[in-house]
């Protein structure tokens, strides 16, 4: 049976390659995937007469796993097992993957299994100058249920749990929502993310202006015309702010952030997109005995498209005040509010910018080569210590092999630099090396 589906998927693989020239690489490689499902039918087989129908809603059913808009590379495929019901309504997949990834640091260890060029050491230990390490963060188990309704419509209910907790291996809760239609409710990728525009990795950081925030929240996001999406949401902050509990204080997350997307999309997996994000920043001047609240917020454009058949383009760029406790390098820290130097009890909402380029090319559909740089940069507008952050640098180059369409191996080579505002600065190396098995 196993050589049966090998064959089977060679075969598509071939014959999309062939068929097919203009049709990108990577939806070749999708087809692959949503090929190798294994139904599992729970009240019996369609009818002869439903064949057709039957077998195109279950195409159009697992696609959704691999052209969500909120989904990243790194996010685990469809699952192997699928349930469906005889008449096609409801469907319920198991999955998951063991993901395991090794790394070496040489000329000044980064003390993290994610490379992030805030945390490179500016005066390493002699201790601590080389170091190998292993991690199974990433590994991952989920529960997906697709299913339509005659008084709901599409719906769709997802958990998935990640072990990415205490040391790499405690049991993590890394989303759990309900789609119903054009509402989403529940702990999800918030609206101002785009997980599908960040070019591929095998480090877990990735690029270092990643926005990359997950938190529960309510979102409407409707599709007109199959191009154009609009989107907005209601999500519980987590906000970062330096208080010093002396003469500063934060005080008590009690207003959504809201945060709003418009994307047009010519094809599946491609479109470029617009966000941003207004959140309520607040904290007490413990001097003055009075709460203040600013105003944080942020933009976002990002696009990921097929330039050819082989080539896809990876493009995000942010900026705002306030918002870097959402992703990148400023979130290992306190960013959102800072202190005012000679100005006691007072905090204000700094400003940063974030950008980053990839590129991806396919000499096969189950084969392909990535390089990306990114770049984080805070911009405060007060004097701060020179041992200060200034702005961070990530460059990677991989490779990734679909060895089965559920076995993939990849190895990469990561450049970091770090400078600060006194003008120090300091460049960290690593390799790393990934193995990862979905079912």
């Amino acid at each position: 049976m196993s050589r049966l589906i090998l064959l089977s998927v060679a075969v598509a693989l071939s014959a999309c390659a062939t068929a097919h020239a203009a049709r990108p690489l990577i939806d070749c490689q999708n087809d692959s995937l949503a090929a190798n499902t294994k139904i599992i039918h729970i009240d019996g087989r369609p009818a002869p007469e439903q064949a057709k129908t039957y077998v195109d809603s279950i195409r159009k059913r697992i696609a959704t796993f691999y052209y969500d808009q909120f989904r990243h590379f790194s996010d685990p495929a469809a699952p192997y097992f699928l349930f469906m019901s005889k008449d096609a309504q409801l469907a319920m997949g198991i999955g998951g993957c063991v993901r395991m990834r090794a790394f070496y640091d040489w000329g000044g260890a980064i003390p993290a299994s994610g490379f992030a060029p805030k945390l490179i050491p500016m005066t390493p230990s002699p201790t601590n100058m080389r170091h190998f390490g292993t991690t199974p963060a990433g590994t991952a188990l989920f529960f997906r249920v697709l299913g339509r309704n005659k008084t709901l419509g599409d719906y769709q209910l997802y958990i998935q749990c990640n072990f990415n907790g205490y040391q790499s291996r405690d049991f993590h809760l890394e989303k759990a929502y309900a789609t119903i239609n054009n509402f989403t409710i529940g702990y999800a990728s918030s609206t101002f993310s785009d997980p599908a525009a960040l070019p591929p990795t095998v480090d877990a950081q990735g690029p270092n202006n990643k926005i990359s925030p997950t938190s529960v929240l309510v979102r409407y996001m409707p599709t007109f015309k199959q191009r154009w999406s609009v989107g907005i949401s209601a999500e519980t902050p987590a906000t970062a702010i330096a208080d010093d509990g002396v003469n500063t204080k934060r005080v008590s997350d009690w207003m959504p952030d809201f945060a709003a997307l418009a994307q047009y999309q010519w094809a599946p997996g491609q479109h470029v997109r617009l966000s941003g994000i207004i959140r309520t920043l607040s904290y007490r001047d413990l001097i003055a005995q009075k709460n203040h609240n600013k105003i944080g917020w942020g933009v976002q454009l990002s696009s990921v498209a097929h330039i050819t058949d082989r080539l896809t383009s990876y493009v995000t760029g942010s900026y705002g005040h306030g918002y870097a406790g959402l992703g990148g390098d400023l979130l290992i820290g306190s960013y959102d509010l800072v202190g005012i130097p000679g100005r006691t009890g007072e905090l204000y909402a700094p400003a940063s910018f974030g950008w980053c380029l990839g590129l991806q090319y396919n000499f096969m559909p189950n084969l392909f080569i990535s390089a990306s740089a990114s770049q984080n940069r805070y911009l405060p507008a007060h004097a701060i210590d020179g041992d200060e952050y200034k702005w961070g640098m990530f460059s990677a180059v991989n490779i990734f092999w679909n060895m089965t369409p559920r076995m993939q191996i990849g190895a990469e080579l990561d450049l970091g630099w770090r400078h600060n505002f006194n003008g120090a600065q300091r460049m960290a190396r690593r390799i790393g090396a990934m193995c990862q098995f979905s079912f």
